[in-house]
């Protein structure tokens, strides 16, 4: 496979810190201080399992790790999904917020010390399992669209639900609210769920049509986010 350049991998880190940033911005600004270690604790679990995870794909396919590092509000995208998009972003950044709120400032539902260990397993087990996703589908970019000799996906996690990369996305959450102790913000679970079941229709409706096998995929796997549910 062929490597990054030295320019991609600049971005990709330049990317990295001004994630890293706004999240710091998100975080603490609504908790009204920089000495809360549930909050530090939540950006560094996260931040070390987003590089690990980069990392990986750096030395693994780097030309998937450059359709990661690709915008999903891409203007080849429908106006659809660039809705959904910018929808789901601004959940994430509401999501960040409303922890640093609670669990930082108001302290409404704190969490004991084993419900701060179970929520970082979560979110280890969120980024394990996108690695796995990506392991299997070498095609998995932050855009829908079938690329040219795009192969179908159809093992690893890929024979449990047809969209596991959103199925893990509750984790995510679930692992948040837990380290921040922020029970409150498992709200968010429900305009997050939304949103994703809206882009995995609207992601199906273009692999139906336009990747090789996957309406017979689709037929053998039942599933697209949820086993036995959705």
């Amino acid at each position: 496979m062929a490597a990054m350049s030295a320019g991609a991998i600049a971005k990709g880190l330049a990317q990295q810190v001004i994630l890293t940033a706004v999240f710091i911005a998100l975080l603490f600004a609504p908790a009204g201080t920089l000495a809360w270690p549930a909050g530090w604790a939540f950006l560094i679990v996260f931040a070390l399992c987003s590089q690990a995870m980069g990392l990986w794909l750096l030395r693994t396919d780097p030309e998937l790790l450059k359709r990661r590092m690709a915008s999903p509000l891409d203007q080849a995208q429908t106006p659809r999904d660039r809705l959904i998009v910018t929808a789901i972003l601004v959940v994430v950044a509401l999501w960040v917020a409303f922890m640093g709120l609670d669990g930082g400032r108001l302290q409404l539902s704190p969490t004991p010390f084993w419900a701060k260990a179970l929520g970082v397993a979560l979110i280890i087990a969120a980024f394990w399992g996108w690695t796995l996703v990506m392991a299997a589908n070498r095609y998995a970019a932050t855009t829908i669209g079938v690329m040219a000799g795009q192969q179908l996906a159809d093992r690893g996690p890929y024979a449990v639900v047809r969209h596991p990369m959103y199925a893990l996305v509750p984790l995510l959450i679930v692992g948040g609210a837990l380290i921040t102790g922020s029970l409150w913000s498992l709200v968010f679970l429900i305009p997050a769920g939304a949103l994703l079941a809206a882009r995995t229709l609207g992601e199906e409706a273009v692999l139906m049509d336009g990747l090789p096998g996957y309406r017979a995929y689709a037929a053998k796997v039942r599933w697209r986010l949820v086993p036995w549910v959705w």
